[in-house]
């Protein structure tokens, strides 16, 4: 009987940019061949021309690598566009504020459109090409009105590239008592629509969400990350090292490093392995894309 083929997954670390030791964990899990996708934050603390130049480097030696903007709306990030509003002083709304304030359409597409193509059009600079993938900090192009914006300047400028949704396929029993999944469940829906409308393609699961500010064993919780996850799902994680920048912007600091650990570890490959689960390589990137496959 043959081996069953593998599932093939990304593997994407979030906030490339955020700060010093976020951006060193993640360039050495991918000189290590652990991930093969990172997000980057234009709006960041730690995107200069070195660490791109650094993150270009690495990823050239890991040429499964995906490198995509990781599109920064919510605080306690500035924007790029002088207009943007509403803010608070002088930096994005947090999170719950930005929200809610979709959901009640109380913000301009076009304001936020102008802002996105800023982000695009410096990642476009700084890397000499355009990202080969687009999601958002906080998810927050799944949000009303964000999402429109996000499709069209993602279609204009930067069609070829595959967006991310955060839906996962599974039953509802197992999602219950889990509101954030739940949520991002929800929003998911409307966006996929705008994106199959778009021509751009997406991932067809997700996973990687879970309550950031507890402390959490990592390997239980990527086992049951992989469990379900489809051919081509994407699993989001956040690898870094604790520092005074990481520290003044972002209250996940120290779970950063269990992440990180595991990823680095010997036990990541083995749970791979008892999973029949496999990074996906570009060498399995087809030409043709589907709407639900990249």
């Amino acid at each position: 009987m043959s081996e069953a083929v593998p599932r093939r997954i990304w593997l994407c670390a979030d906030d490339y940019g955020m700060s010093p030791g976020v951006n060193r964990a993640i360039r050495e899990l991918i000189a290590a061949q652990r991930i093969n996708a990172t997000s980057v934050m234009m709006v960041g603390h730690a995107i200069d021309r070195d660490d791109v130049s650094a993150l270009a480097e690495v990823a050239a030696g890991n040429p499964d690598c995906a490198i995509g903007l990781h599109a920064t709306l919510t605080a306690p990030f500035s924007p790029l566009t002088m207009h943007y509003h509403p803010l608070h002083g002088g930096i994005f709304l947090p999170l719950g504020r930005k929200l809610r304030g979709t959901l009640l359409r109380r913000h301009d597409r076009a304001i936020i459109a102008t802002e996105l193509t800023a982000q695009l059009e410096a990642f476009a600079e700084r890397f000499g090409r355009m990202p080969d993938y687009v999601d958002g900090h906080q998810h927050v192009q799944l949000f009303p009105q964000v999402r429109d914006a996000f499709v069209q300047v993602v279609k204009t400028l930067a069609p070829n590239a595959w967006v991310r949704q955060c839906g996962r396929s599974r039953p509802l029993a197992q999602r219950l008592g889990s509101p954030k999944p739940l949520l991002l469940d929800a929003l998911s829906g409307p966006f996929r629509k705008r994106a199959v409308h778009a021509g751009l393609a997406f991932n067809p699961g997700f996973a990687g969400a879970y309550e950031f500010g507890r402390e959490t064993d990592f390997e239980a919780l990527m086992t049951s990350f992989l469990d379900g996850l489809p051919d081509r799902g994407l699993v989001m994680c956040h690898p870094g090292f604790v520092d005074d920048v990481l520290i003044s912007l972002d209250p996940f600091t120290d779970q950063r490093e269990r992440e990180y650990a595991f990823l680095a570890g010997d036990r990541f490959p083995a749970l791979l392995e008892a999973n029949n689960v496999a990074l996906l390589r570009r060498i399995d990137r087809t030409a043709t894309r589907s709407p639900t496959e990249n």
